[in-house]
């Protein structure tokens, strides 16, 4: 067959498919249109129908909320007339009321003037009761003064004396049996009172000493304490103010000072030293510096522990330091700690027989002799300078003056001030709590100390040998040789010519020069 017909059948045969695909597509195109067509109209018609039925329901609802205000509107409305004529009722009572009191007053009022009257009428006739009453008094008097032959003014002068001076004497005698009898009641009731509170204390009695002796495990120790020539012996004794004798008592060595704060430092000092093998002066040093910050921390809890066992609270920090220190001092060889407590016991027994506040007396009587452990040394007396720092601390205004008051120092303005003072005395003046010798050694003792100290160039000053030597450390920046040959002339002879002792004393001027470097 010829290709150009083969083609051109072909091409026919694909125009006669083309266009029965388009028949085929649009009729089925009319039909999903006209399908469309009548779904929407379902769709527009139902939609109608919702919208009606939707309409219908809030019409309703609408309705039904209109009926429901319209019904809280007229019983709101009812209330309210409901009150209003209530108010009208009650305002039509007060005024009934108002207008019954008004009349009753009215009727009151006419009865007054009445009786006003009626009294005016009776004062009248009073009055003139009173007129005959007085010229018969005074016809009376004349007729009384003829008789006397004396006058109604002298007559009440000499009467009135008479009943005075009488008065006096039964008043005076009276007065002096009450106070006899007062006075012999307060004494029985005061001894009653003391006896209850001593009988109710227990306290213990004075140890008079000075000196420590501390225990070796073997006298080999002796020689290492001491050291090559001496000088561990001396760096102990530079730095505590301890005279520590080393002799033939097998196993122990004495140490020897009147504080108690300084042996203790140097006993723990040694203790250290011992247990750790290492002595030197350096090493010497540097133990005391940690023992006296461990003695600082073992003050505080002492303090602490003695405001706990008396029940003293919110004591500011410096004095519960202050009570801690306490325990390292001695008054008239009585320890100072157990002498304050003592005192507070006492204090608080008496305030409460006598029906006072125990705890601020017990207070008052912890703190009485707080002037005495001062931080430095001033002119003031330990009972003005306690007060002082009582009141820089904030104590109350009565425990401030017990304190001031205790010596009589300060006028006592409180009742609790001759408590304090009474217990002071019952507490020093029982039998076995002081002793005089004691404390006037440890006196001079600090005199010693003092004098020394009070030149310039001396660093450090420490009475030894129970007072017999004076050992006194200068810095070697300030002092010469030949100056401390003629410090310790000065000081020898000043002590001579102003102090009262007994024997010699040996003053000890040593000056030392350190040379420190660090190999690094």
């Amino acid at each position: 067959m010829n290709p150009i017909i083969t083609v051109i059948a072909a091409i026919v045969a694909l125009l006669i498919g083309i266009v029965a695909g388009k028949l085929i597509f649009n009729k089925n195109t009319a039909k999903l249109v006209e399908d469309a067509e009548s779904q929407a109209d379902r769709i527009v018609k139902d939609a109608q129908s919702q919208a009606e039925t939707l309409k219908e329901k809030k019409m309703l609802e609408a309705k039904e909320r209109f009926l429901q205000l319209k019904s809280e509107h007229e019983k709101d409305v009812l209330q309210r007339n409901q009150k209003l004529v209530d108010s009208e009722n009650r305002a039509k009572q007060k005024e009934k009321d108002l207008n019954d009191k008004t009349q009753a007053a009215q009727k009151q009022i006419q009865e007054y003037d009445q009786k006003k009257v009626n009294l005016d009428r009776q004062l009248e006739v009073v009055s003139k009761k009173q007129e005959e009453l007085g010229k018969q008094h005074d016809e009376h008097i004349k007729k009384l003064e003829k008789v006397a032959n004396l006058k109604a003014e002298d007559a009440k002068k000499e009467l009135i004396e008479a009943i005075t001076n009488e008065a006096k004497t039964d008043a005076m005698a009276h007065v002096q049996e009450i106070v006899e009898e007062a006075k012999l009641k307060a004494g029985k009731e005061a001894k009653k009172i003391i006896i209850q509170t001593i009988q109710r204390t227990a306290a213990e009695t004075a140890i008079e000493n000075a000196i420590t002796v501390f225990n070796l495990e073997s006298d080999d120790i002796k020689g290492q304490i001491i050291g090559r020539e001496g000088r561990n012996i001396r760096a102990l004794e530079a730095a505590t103010g301890v005279d520590l004798v080393v002799d033939d008592t097998p196993e122990a060595i004495i140490l020897s000072s009147f504080d108690p704060l300084r042996r203790e430092i140097a006993r723990l000092s040694l203790q250290r030293l011992v247990q750790d093998g290492r002595m030197h002066p350096a090493r010497i040093e540097e133990v005391v510096e940690k023992t006296k910050k461990q003695i600082e921390e073992q003050v505080m809890e002492i303090g602490e522990r003695t405001v706990i066992e008396l029940g003293v609270h919110g004591l500011h920090k410096e004095l519960i330091r202050m009570v801690g220190r306490m325990r390292f001092r001695s008054s008239y060889g009585q320890n100072l700690l157990m002498h304050s407590r003592e005192t507070a016991n006492l204090c608080g027994i008496m305030a409460a027989e006598l029906g006072l506040n125990p705890k601020l007396a017990k207070r008052a009587g912890l703190l009485h002799d707080i002037g005495k452990v001062p931080d430095e040394e001033t002119e003031l007396s330990h009972a003005l300078l306690g007060a002082k720092l009582a009141e820089k601390y904030g104590e109350h205004p009565s425990v401030v003056n017990a304190i001031g008051a205790h010596h009589d120092e300060m006028e006592m303005q409180f009742i609790i001030s001759p408590i304090i003072q009474a217990c002071d005395a019952i507490s020093g003046a029982r039998p076995g709590a002081r002793r005089e010798i004691m404390q006037s050694f440890i006196q001079r003792i600090k005199e010693l100390e003092t004098l020394a100290m009070s030149y310039p160039g001396v660093e450090k000053a420490y009475a030894i040998q129970a007072g017999r030597e004076l050992r006194v450390m200068v810095e070697a920046e300030k002092v010469t040789d030949s100056e401390s040959e003629k410090l310790s002339f000065e000081i020898a002879d000043k002590i001579q010519k102003e102090m009262q002792y007994p024997g010699q004393i040996r003053v000890t001027v040593i000056r030392e020069k350190r040379a420190v470097n660090i190999a690094r």
